[in-house]
């Protein structure tokens, strides 16, 4: 490997490290903004959002994509399905940080890749491998056990994993980049979240003019702390292996775990480390799994027989 491909490799798993991390720590970040409600703080999420991308879009003057898409009423709808579903996932977020539920957020996250496999076989037809349905399996069974754990199925965690896994399916059929989908995404929950917050001004209910500067700031910055992981991210994901970035997807749920624990002191009787080990023995399963298919696909390449270009095509190689 060149010392080129390295430094990019180091700077892909920097970006990649903070992307994560970023999303990890956010749980600390959202009750600074109380006594905003969840309405309020996503709101802004949504707007401030907006004005962050596009200061970025104009600094880099990349807008030719914007026109293309309007042109495309199809994909202009499947960005505004996306729209939805990620307004419900940030503010179902949001809510379980600021009422108590980090550890069952955090489990959303956990269960998502088995969540989004489970929409590949239903919706898109895939064909699983024995130990993807071993591993889907044992995450039903995990579901069960923590529906008994907490006496009710855990639904916060559910609707974040299935909104999430939603979210993912159509921005692949999107396909736009990361800060170009959130600009679009953003563009379209402006001008709902804007009336809103305009509504709750109306009503004398909005926290933005009446806690002080501090507050106003920490609002702002909503849109700072959603885009900011999502440019890292970015440069991690031209950069890095696809089976990296799978690896590195883990760090966010168990930042958000041991935070809820730790730090919130969030209870964790038996039979909730029973279903969350389910979990992680499925995770375990996908992620060998996937590597070892991995490993497989490297050897089948490797084992190719190599062609050699004429002397005159090998002038760029």
């Amino acid at each position: 490997m060149s010392g080129k491909s390295q430094s990019e490799r180091r700077a892909g798993l920097l970006n990649g490290f903070a992307a994560y991390g970023m999303w990890g720590l956010v749980p600390l970040f959202w009750p600074l903004l109380k006594p905003a409600g969840a309405v309020e703080i996503l709101a802004h999420r949504m707007t401030w959002s907006l004005v962050f991308v596009a200061v970025a879009l104009i600094v880099v003057r990349r807008w030719a994509w914007a026109g293309e898409l309007i042109r495309q009423p199809r994909r202009l709808a499947l960005v505004a399905v996306a729209a939805g579903v990620i307004t419900v996932n940030w503010g179902v977020y949001i809510w379980s940080v600021n009422t108590g539920h980090v550890v069952e957020a955090s489990l959303g996250y956990f269960i998502n890749p088995l969540v989004t496999i489970a929409m590949g076989v239903l919706l898109l037809k895939e064909r699983l491998r024995p130990v993807q349905w071993a591993a889907v399996g044992v995450g039903l069974a995990a579901v069960v056990v923590l529906t008994v754990g907490y006496g009710r199925p855990p639904w916060i965690s559910l609707v974040l994993a299935f909104s999430f896994a939603t979210y993912g399916l159509v921005k692949k059929k999107v396909n736009l980049g990361g800060v170009e989908s959130l600009a679009a995404e953003t563009a379209i929950q402006f001008l709902p979240a804007l009336g809103y917050l305009v509504w709750l001004s109306a009503r004398g209910e909005s926290t933005f003019t009446s806690q002080g500067p501090g507050h106003v700031a920490l609002l702002a910055a909503t849109g700072v702390v959603t885009a900011l992981p999502l440019v890292c991210f970015g440069a991690a994901a031209i950069r890095v292996p696809l089976s990296t970035l799978g690896l590195l997807q883990y760090l966010a749920p168990v930042f958000q775990f041991l935070l809820g624990v730790l730090y919130f002191h969030e209870a964790m009787p038996a039979e909730r480390w029973a279903g969350f080990a389910l979990v992680w023995l499925a995770l375990t399963l996908l992620t060998a799994d996937a590597m070892r298919s991995a490993r497989r696909g490297r050897v089948g390449r490797l084992s190719v027989p190599r062609v050699e270009k004429p002397a005159s095509a090998a002038v760029d190689a």
